[in-house]
């Protein structure tokens, strides 16, 4: 159908030109007595023709390589291909334009489908650490839900699986606590509420979390801050940021050891000093440690998830602060918080 309308047009417009150049004809013979004169008028509109019909020729070119060169864009950018950048990119016409605007586009929706890439196997990685760590306490509360029901035991011993049973249960409840909180820090639906607060009383909430644990390890806490200390901060989350920290200094430091908190104002951050006399960390693993779920071989026997300063490092990060860390194997750690001033 498309080509029967071409030729009928075609044909339209040859008969209209025809009978234009009839007619131009005939008025020379008419009005125009000299035979040179009316064969140079003629030879004018003859080259007029031909001039035209070479502009709509060269016109009809053009459109027909900028609607390749846009569909062969277009194909790139279907095909999640990169389109090739001509010469003409780099041109002022209209085609070169275009071709810009696409290619912007073409990027845009490249960077979307590369982060739509990252999240999913971010949710990925994420589905899996869980799997694997419910794993461990939902085997053990099953085996000795499982050892109570079917065996009759001592009052002493059955009150021993009992504890077993709900030490799993805790345990299995900070792990999804832990579990809900990073995936609210990783899906952005975290929300901090940023204050001048008192640091002193941030730093007091964080040890009233571990002062039993230390206390039971006969390990000496003490803080060197001037309760007159006040920076913007949410105190809830910082508390619980510092007291991650402080829970891995208690659970790796020795019974009658020492874990002491120093602060002091800089000019354009607040330093809180954690330092421990624990068993200390190995230099090339210092950015291990504020990874999700890491456990470093010689603590695996150790209670824990691995979640603590990974946590601690994203609260801090939130408020646009940061965390860093020197340690000497066998001697102690120090962890050093800088809040925004």
């Amino acid at each position: 159908m498309k080509r029967k309308r071409e030729k009928v047009g075609k044909a339209l417009l040859l008969t209209a030109a025809a009978a234009l150049i009839g007619g131009l004809v005939w008025m020379c013979q008419r009005w125009i007595p000299s035979p040179g004169v009316r064969y140079g008028i003629l030879a004018v509109a003859a080259g007029i023709f031909a001039v035209a019909g070479i502009w709509a020729a060269w016109q009809r070119k053009q459109v027909t390589a900028f609607a390749d060169e846009l569909c062969a864009t277009l194909d790139d950018m279907m095909a999640g291909r990169k389109p090739e950048e001509g010469e003409q990119v780099y041109e002022d016409t209209l085609t070169a334009r275009v071709q810009g605007k696409l290619r912007q586009f073409g990027e845009m929706t490249g960077e979307s489908r590369e982060q739509s890439r990252r999240d999913k196997e971010t949710l990925q990685a994420l589905v899996s650490d869980i799997s694997h760590q419910v794993k461990t306490p939902i085997s053990n509360i099953r085996m000795f839900t499982g050892i109570l029901k079917n065996h009759s035991l001592p009052e002493e011993k059955r009150q021993e699986f009992l504890e077993l049973l709900d030490g799993q249960a805790g345990k299995l409840d900070f792990l999804m606590q832990s579990l809900i909180k990073m995936s609210r820090l990783e899906t952005g639906t975290f929300t901090l509420h940023v204050e001048e607060a008192s640091l002193y009383e941030t730093i007091a909430r964080a040890v009233s979390q571990v002062w039993a644990g230390a206390e039971k390890k006969e390990i000496s806490v003490s803080v060197e801050c001037d309760s007159s200390i006040r920076v913007r901060h949410d105190a809830k989350w910082t508390a619980e940021a510092l007291g991650n920290i402080l829970d891995n200094a208690v659970k790796y430091t020795a019974p009658g050891g020492q874990i002491v908190i120093r602060v002091r104002p800089w000019q354009m951050y607040t330093r809180v000093d954690v330092t421990d006399t624990g068993i200390g960390i190995a230099p090339e693993h210092y950015h291990d440690v504020f990874r999700r779920f890491y456990r470093a071989e010689e603590v695996a026997g150790q209670e824990g998830v691995g979640l603590g300063l990974y946590l601690a490092q994203e609260i801090i990060r939130l408020q646009k602060g940061y965390i860093t860390v020197k340690s000497v194997p066998g001697q102690g750690s120090t962890f050093t918080v800088y809040l925004l001033s």
